[in-house]
């Protein structure tokens, strides 16, 4: 598809013009110019279609619940036609009519180094030729451990699994079989997966839907769920106090991204250290997002603060379905078959996730990593916020390292209930625009967005040129 939107550029006579990126860490080769095939709706250039994406996608709503095994990718929030993709490479994604995109989704952050890593590729071709899955121990899931357990803080030991999903849900019995506990906290907007006991004011596809707690959701699987505002640790305070001796676990993403980002306030991770160590309580984090993505360490080494147990995903299986949660030693070895805390999973730890876990770790250990994406990301937020000012939009966001958010509202936005107050409508207006203009953002004003090392300064100023313009319109 890549050479058919090459192809399709020259023969409109459209030149491909040198990249012109900003220098990339050291170590890493530049990367050759990318030919892009002009889809804006603008006279004279090619038209913008999506008719197969449509063709397609109608066919699938007779196949399967609203035509996508995830809620958000039906673009419900959002309006218009969803888009049925053919190929990844780099920062780049094709769809099925042939259209180009500057992709800041990154298969929802794994995508770190960039879709398609010719190096990820070639070592998952050669675990390949040994098989799938082996259903039993292999040499890799230890060299992915050690990985993991030498690069975060809180992770003296890891349980492999296959999603971040699975990964929230092994945590919370954990924490839960550890204490003799069985209450938690966690907080209006934050999405720690589709388990029953975390549905409950929940982020993500629920909040992109507006969805109440899920049915089929037994109120005994939510009845010892509490929640609080993010970035509130006063009402924090109160849980504890008003559940005292009661509470296994805080639970929380350091920085929300399920709705939309949002960081933590000075001093607010702090407290709940603070808080969970002054009740017997345990603080985990889930860092299926920031984990390797704020920092090589993820978010408690960037703001460090070290909790008791952590959650990954996404960025540790290189684009193929990972999941894990680690601790301290003795919090872990209370998991069967070391302790009497059961859980299983038929593919967990299989070849393939840990070769492309393995493989994208390495490159992420390369000087000025994190660097050059704080670099790109910050550029990207501020030339976006910037347009906004320019035609008269009232929006705000910010980033960290290689993940972002961009509101539309004002703000200052510390929580869920500030995220609401953004005009969703607009939204959706600017999305459609900016998929037009060849943008992928994320499909919900209540998502984070995702940058890579495959990203250059080129890509951020035609996604910026592409907001202004879009921005003027709407």
């Amino acid at each position: 598809m890549a050479g058919a939107a090459a192809a399709a550029a020259v023969a409109s006579g459209i030149s491909a013009r040198p990249a012109a990126p900003m220098r990339a860490p050291a170590g890493r080769r530049a990367r050759l110019p990318v030919v892009r095939a002009a889809i804006s709706v603008e006279k004279g250039e090619k038209a913008y279609t999506v008719q197969k994406s449509e063709e397609i996608f109608n066919a699938a709503k007779e196949l399967m619940p609203g035509g996508v095994n995830s809620p958000v990718r039906a673009f419900k929030s959002v309006g218009g036609q969803p888009i049925v993709f053919d190929s990844v490479k780099g920062s780049r994604m094709w769809d099925v009519d042939g259209n180009e995109y500057i992709d800041y989704v990154g298969s929802w952050g794994p995508a770190i180094i960039g879709h398609a890593d010719d190096k990820v590729n070639a070592a998952l071709i050669e675990t390949l030729k040994k098989g799938t899955s082996f259903g039993a121990p292999c040499v890799l899931e230890n060299v992915l451990a050690e990985m993991v357990i030498s690069a975060v803080p809180s992770i003296e030991m890891v349980r492999f699994v296959n999603s971040g999903t699975e990964a929230c849900m092994g945590a919370l019995r954990l924490v839960r079989a550890y204490t003799g506990r069985e209450k938690i906290i966690k907080f209006e907007g934050c999405y720690h997966g589709h388990a029953d006991s975390f549905l409950v004011k929940a982020g993500s596809g629920v909040a992109t839907l507006g969805l109440p707690d899920s049915p089929g959701v037994p109120k005994g699987a939510t009845y010892e769920t509490l929640t609080a505002p993010y970035n509130d640790a006063e009402a924090v305070k109160k849980l504890f106090e008003d559940n005292k001796g009661e509470i296994a676990a805080v639970f929380l993403e350091p920085v929300v991204g399920n709705a939309g980002f949002i960081p933590p306030q000075p001093g607010f991770l702090n407290a709940l250290r603070d808080l969970t160590k002054q009740n017997g309580s345990l603080l985990v984090f889930d860092e299926v997002m920031t984990g390797f993505r704020l920092a090589y360490g993820g978010a408690q080494e960037y703001f460090g603060i070290t909790p008791d147990v952590t959650t990954m995903g996404k960025i540790i299986g290189g684009g193929l379905p990972v999941g894990a949660y680690g601790g301290r030693r003795d919090i872990m070895e209370i998991v069967a078959p070391a302790g009497p805390m059961y859980q299983a999973g038929t593919l967990s730890g299989n070849p393939l996730a840990m070769t492309a876990g393995i493989h994208t770790l390495k490159r992420l250990t390369e000087p000025g990593t994190y660097e050059y994406l704080d670099k790109i990301t910050g550029d990207l937020v501020r030339g976006m916020l910037d347009a906004g000012a320019k035609t008269g939009h009232e929006m705000c966001g910010g980033h960290i390292r290689g993940m972002f958010g961009i509101f539309f509202t004002g703000g200052p936005v510390h929580n869920f209930g500030d995220a609401k107050k953004s005009d969703t409508e607009k939204f959706g207006r600017f999305y459609r625009g900016m998929l037009e203009e060849g943008v992928y953002l994320a499909p919900s004003q209540f998502e984070a967005g995702f940058t890579s090392l495959a990203h250059t300064s080129q890509d951020i100023e035609k996604t910026i040129e592409a907001a202004e313009k879009v921005l003027k319109r709407i």
